[in-house]
């Protein structure tokens, strides 16, 4: 019976300044520098063309889970509310095949994000 290795995460932390939380690809995903992280959750539903993306959530969290879900960081609740109403009308016209590809492209989409 041969032993599971871990899965390696597609994040790191930057060691010169442990406050700042990084992608692979080197795009800054959210630091600790007095902001507030916000979990992101949405509903997925199929339709007739492919599953579709709405209804999304702004959770303030302490400990946000970036191996799991899709965390963002605001300054304030006017931030977050503008970007749930920018990820519904961007997700919103937009069909997937499956829920793996509709995780996948909010997630893109948020690291893209952050990285302007």
């Amino acid at each position: 019976m041969s032993r599971l290795k871990p899965r390696p995460t597609k994040i790191k932390v930057d060691r010169q300044s442990s406050d700042n939380i990084y992608s692979k690809d080197g795009a800054k995903l959210f630091g600790t520098t007095g902001e507030m992280f916000y979990q992101l959750s949405w509903t997925t539903l199929p339709g007739l063309r492919g599953l579709s993306c709405s209804d999304f959530r702004a959770t303030l969290t302490s400990a946000p889970d970036q191996v799991r879900g899709v965390a963002v960081v605001c300054a304030s609740e006017a931030e977050s509310a503008a970007l749930i109403a920018e990820l519904e009308s961007h997700f919103g016209p937009q069909r997937f095949l499956n829920t793996a590809a509709a995780f996948d492209g909010v997630k893109d989409y948020i690291a893209q994000r952050a990285a302007q």
